[in-house]
């Protein structure tokens, strides 16, 4: 057993794995256990494992859990000091794993990191899902070292310090496997999207730091599950944002950002509406109606966590930053 396991969680990802898969082993094996963690597949994405793959280890989900109950069940099978849950539209590079894990080992506290995460299509861009490093304003938006909301920068070093982030991508998460499990994993009911954010601020709330190191680069195709403009994204998005702010933000916050986000919601459903996307403005509504009905099972989540003033979170609104006073670079930004 090595002490970093690679798994890939995998659903009717067949294309995925046979374009991607042999680069993964060939430039990990010497260095870490590879693992297919299979989500129930019908496109014969398990034949393809076990008769061209051989050499990696498979374990089979009887159900499509989604990526949080699918990385869940299988990690509690995976003996490792290290998991790095990698998607299967990733393609990885030269000593992409022994920087990040010489980092990991340099600070015991650091529980998650994440290298640098570029576009597959424009090489020399950051991908939307991670690019160096990801934050979140005070409002609960997410973003990132090299992306604004659907803002992409071109990478020209810019961001190539190792630095402590708020969120590590879960495209391509490394995490101590002990802390992992003595935190709960993933929560189940996210099934995808920002579960790797709650993850990391639950983390934070511990104590625990979360890093980008950018001396490793993958680059990550995206859209590989969900398109990008699909409303079930949507839904998961909105829906999943809103239980990963009550679930870890500390009680004096709790009003304030619910109040505002109520409204900036509501000013995305009606731009969802005038841009003709109208099952993403029902997707919106759903996911509220979702959280107003699961108050309570939420409400017990938080009870049983610590919540507390954590630090990389940025101390403005990152919509009007971006949308109102144009920044479009994460250095335009006063962090």
């Amino acid at each position: 057993m090595k002490k970093t396991a690679v798994v890939i969680l995998n659903y009717n990802g067949k294309k995925f794995l046979e374009d991607f898969l042999p680069t993964v082993i060939d430039k990990s094996k010497d260095i870490a256990d590879i693992w297919v963690a299979d989500n129930n597949s019908s496109d014969g994405s398990v034949e393809l494992l076990k008769s061209k793959f051989p050499e990696v280890n498979l374990i089979i989900n009887k159900v499509n859990g989604g990526y949080t109950t699918g990385y869940n069940l299988a990690l509690k099978q995976i003996e490792a000091e290290y998991y790095v849950l990698l998607n299967s539209d990733i393609e990885v590079t030269d000593n992409w794993i022994e920087p990040v894990i010489e980092l990991m080992d340099s600070d015991k506290n650091i529980a998650a990191c994440q290298p640098k995460i570029r576009s597959f299509y424009e090489k020399d861009k950051f991908e939307y899902a991670g690019a160096s490093g990801g934050f979140i304003d005070k409002y609960g938006y997410p973003f990132c070292r090299g992306r604004l909301f659907q803002s992409l920068e071109t990478d020209t070093g810019q961001y190539n310090d190792a630095v402590e982030v708020f969120w590590a991508s879960g495209a391509c998460m490394f995490v101590r496997a002990d802390l992992f499990h003595e935190y709960g994993g993933l929560d189940d009911d996210f099934f995808a999207h920002m579960e790797e954010i709650d993850l990391c601020w639950r983390l934070k709330n511990y104590g625990h730091k979360i890093m980008v190191c950018p001396s490793s680069t993958v680059f990550h195709v995206g859209g590989g599950t969900l398109p990008k403009n699909s409303p079930r994204k949507t839904y998961l998005n909105f829906r999943n944002n809103f239980s990963l702010l009550y679930k870890n933000l500390p009680a004096n916050r709790l009003f304030q950002v619910f109040a505002l986000r109520l409204l900036l919601d509501g000013v995305a459903g009606i731009k969802f509406l005038l841009e003709g996307g109208f099952q993403d403005f029902l997707a919106v509504i759903k996911a509220h109606f979702y959280f107003y009905r699961n108050i309570g099972k939420l409400r017990n989540k938080r009870k049983k966590l610590k919540q507390g003033k954590v630090s990389q979170i940025y101390d403005g609104n990152i919509v009007v930053e971006h949308y109102l006073k144009r920044k479009n670079r994460f250095s335009d930004l006063e962090m």
